[in-house]
């Protein structure tokens, strides 16, 4: 049985993440966290999730040690930040599925992984994923005389820009094809001189309404066009993949992580 610990509990994918747990064999919730001066402190998180209550109250605390085995975050970077520290103390694994980090934040991440083990993704869901993998290869494989555009759909109330999924899949092209993301990435074009360059990789963001997730990858060149695309539905989707990501931690060695590791899916 893996102990879990959701932290961000209140937000949209922490309610989430509760409902599906308590659905899920061999999960149980240890506690409910929330930051200090939570409006919601104390209350079931169970009936917080939109489902029966179930006896955890939302908490501003990390279990002690060795009252649970996994945390799950769903947060923002401000909010990630002390909690690596107080992870690692306590000697809990985690699971990071919070996006716009930073060359620090991933620092920080990897000094954590020398005391836990962390799986941390850009996006959890199982699709997403062998995108991944596709986009990388469908590059490599089709070469400079393809332009590369990247385009994410999210809700409007999506904070950061452009996605971490979104980076992930140009981070996934740039290492199967020499580029390089602080160079070769363009964000958007505006002007009179907006000219496609060579080997640029454009990254648009789009924020409407209720989408949960839309990524696609155009390969174009003179005469065709190829589209590789994923389209999120609902949130599930990303709380099952946290979750799955959850159960194979348990136990596991000190060490960063990815999706791949717990899919079984290989490198390359």
């Amino acid at each position: 049985m893996t102990r879990l610990v959701i932290h961000g509990a209140a937000g949209r994918m922490g309610r989430r993440l509760i409902a599906q747990a308590a659905e899920t064999e061999g999960l149980s919730l240890a506690a409910a966290v929330e930051a200090p001066g939570h409006e919601r402190i104390g209350s079931d998180a169970g009936t917080l999730a939109g489902i029966e209550p179930i006896g955890v109250p939302l908490t501003d605390r990390l279990p002690a040690a060795g009252q649970a085995d996994v945390v799950i975050d769903f947060t923002t970077p401000a909010a990630l930040r002390p909690l690596l520290p107080a992870v690692s103390a306590a000697k809990l694994g985690l699971v990071i599925g919070t996006t716009g980090l930073g060359d620090d934040d991933h620092a920080a991440i990897d000094a954590a992984g020398a005391e836990i083990p962390i799986v941390q993704a850009p996006n959890m869901s199982l699709g997403v994923n062998l995108l991944l993998d596709l986009a990388a290869k469908v590059a490599a494989t089709l070469g400079e005389d393809y332009d590369i555009e990247i385009t994410e759909t999210h809700h409007r109330f999506k904070k950061d820009a452009p996605s971490g999924t979104a980076m992930g899949l140009a981070e996934a092209i740039c290492h199967a094809t020499g580029r390089d993301t602080g160079r070769d990435l363009v964000h958007g074009r505006h002007g009179a001189e907006a000219t496609r360059m060579r080997g640029e990789i454009g990254m648009h963001a789009l924020r409407s309404g209720d989408v949960v997730g839309r990524h696609t990858i155009s390969y174009a060149t003179l005469g065709e066009e190829l589209q590789l695309t994923h389209l999120a539905t609902n949130r599930d989707i990303f709380a099952r993949g946290a979750l799955r990501a959850a159960a194979w931690l348990t136990g596991r060695a000190a060490g960063r992580y990815g999706m791949k590791d717990v899919l079984g899916l290989e490198n390359g």
